[in-house]
C-alpha cells in the first residue's frame, strides 16, 4: 500500500513504509495505545485499567482493559514470539482473567492509577458517558493481539476460536514517515468478532503528578482551594500522596497514613473536585472513629453546602471560584477530622 500527503499546492508528497522497530522501542507501541486506547478495538473503546499486569503464573498482560458492556480486554502485543507462543500466552492471560472479579479489577485499577479511592464503576461511566447505567464486569472477556504482521498461523487459528464462540481480534499496523519527517501509521482489524480467583493482582502504575504540575492543570478556581490545602498540609504535616492525576492528604499514625480526604484537577476522570472520605475501609475506615462521631463530621460537611454524595464519599465539584468562607469552612473540616482520627487512632 502507498500512502501520500496532499501539500497545499496539491502536490503529493509519499509517505514510505518504515519498520516500526527501526526509530521505536517496543514499549513506545504500547504507550502510544495506552494514550489512545479507542484505536485497540473497531466496534467499542476499551477503558485501560492496568499495564504490565502480573498474572499468577508470572506472566505479564501488555494492557487491560473494559470495554463500554464491561468486559474484559487482554491486549497482547505480537514480538518475535513463534505464531503458537503468541496465540498460546493470549489464551493464558485470559484464562487468568476470566477468574478476577469486580473488586480485583478496581484494585488493578487503583495500582494503575495510584489512587486508592478510584472506583471502577465510576471510572467506567465517566469514560463511556453511561449516566446511571449499570454495568456488571467480566461476564466475558476479548483477546486483541497486536502487531506489523499478523501471520497466517495467527489469523488461521485466532479466527478458528472465534468460530467456536472465544472473542479474539488481530490488528496489524503499519508506520510509515514521509521525506520531511511527519509520521503516519495505519491500522487493519484482519480477525475480529464479525469473521479458583487469584489472590492479589497489580499493575505496573502511571507516574505520579508533581505539586506543580497538579496545580498548573487545575483552573483558578481550583488553584484557590487547593493551594491553601496543600498549605494546610505543611502547617499540620499530613502527608500528601501524589496519584497520576490528584493527591490524598493524610494523618500519620505511627507510620500508618490514614487518607481522609482528595483532591483532583479537571483533567481526571472525576473532573476538578475535592473529595470527603468518611466511610472507606481502607482509609478512614481503618480508624477506631465512633459512628456518632463520623456523623457529626458528615453533617459539618454537609452544613457547607457544597457537596453531593459519591458512593461511600462526598464530593465537592470546584466548578466556580469559591469564597474565602467557603475554602475556610473545607479548611475547618479538614482540621476536625485530623483531630478525630489523632484522637481516636486505629481500630
Amino acid at each position: 500500500m502507498r500512502v501520500f500527503g496532499i501539500q497545499d499546492d496539491g502536490a503529493f508528497t509519499e509517505y514510505g513504509h518504515v519498520s516500526f522497530e527501526v526509530e521505536h522501542e517496543e514499549k513506545t507501541l504500547e504507550d502510544w495505545l495506552e494514550s489512545n486506547p479507542d484505536g485497540i478495538l473497531e466496534d467499542s473503546g476499551v477503558l485501560v485499567i492496568g499495564r504490565q499486569v502480573r498474572t499468577n503464573l508470572g506472566g505479564f498482560i501488555d494492557l487491560l482493559g473494559v470495554d463500554r458492556a464491561g468486559d474484559t480486554v487482554v491486549v497482547e502485543l505480537k514480538r518475535d514470539r513463534s505464531p503458537r507462543d503468541t496465540i498460546a500466552q493470549s489464551l493464558e492471560y485470559a484464562s487468568f482473567v476470566e477468574r478476577l472479579g469486580a473488586g480485583q479489577l478496581e484494585g488493578v485499577l487503583r495500582s494503575y492509577m495510584n489512587d486508592e479511592l478510584a472506583s471502577l464503576a465510576e471510572y467506567h461511566r465517566e469514560h463511556f458517558q453511561l449516566g446511571d447505567a449499570a454495568v456488571a464486569f467480566n461476564k466475558d472477556q476479548r483477546i486483541v493481539v497486536i502487531g506489523q504482521r499478523i501471520t497466517p498461523e495467527i489469523r488461521q487459528t485466532a479466527a478458528f476460536l472465534c468460530s467456536k464462540g472465544a472473542r479474539v481480534t488481530c490488528v496489524e499496523f503499519t508506520f510509515f514517515r514521509s521525506q520531511e519527517g511527519s509520521r503516519l501509521m495505519s491500522q487493519e482489524t484482519v480477525v475480529g468478532e464479525e469473521s479458583r480467583r487469584p489472590v492479589q493482582v497489580s499493575s505496573e502504575s502511571q507516574p505520579s503528578v508533581t505539586e506543580e504540575k497538579f496545580l498548573g492543570s487545575c483552573d483558578e478556581n481550583g488553584r484557590a482551594v487547593f493551594s491553601r490545602m496543600l498549605e494546610l498540609s505543611r502547617e499540620k504535616s499530613l502527608p500528601i500522596h501524589w496519584g497520576s492525576k490528584g493527591f490524598s492528604m493524610n494523618v500519620d499514625l505511627d507510620g500508618n497514613h490514614v487518607a481522609f480526604c482528595y483532591g483532583y484537577p479537571p483533567n481526571s476522570v472525576y473532573k476538578q473536585c475535592f473529595y470527603a472520605a468518611l466511610r472507606d475501609a481502607r482509609t478512614i475506615g481503618k480508624t477506631a472513629i465512633p459512628e456518632e462521631v463520623v456523623q457529626e463530621l458528615e453533617e459539618q460537611v454537609r452544613r457547607t453546602g457544597l457537596f453531593i454524595p459519591a458512593g461511600q464519599s462526598l464530593k465537592c465539584p470546584i466548578e466556580r471560584r469559591l469564597t474565602d468562607t467557603e475554602v475556610d469552612a473545607l479548611l475547618a473540616w479538614c482540621e476536625a477530622v485530623v483531630e478525630a482520627i489523632r484522637e481516636h487512632g486505629l481500630r
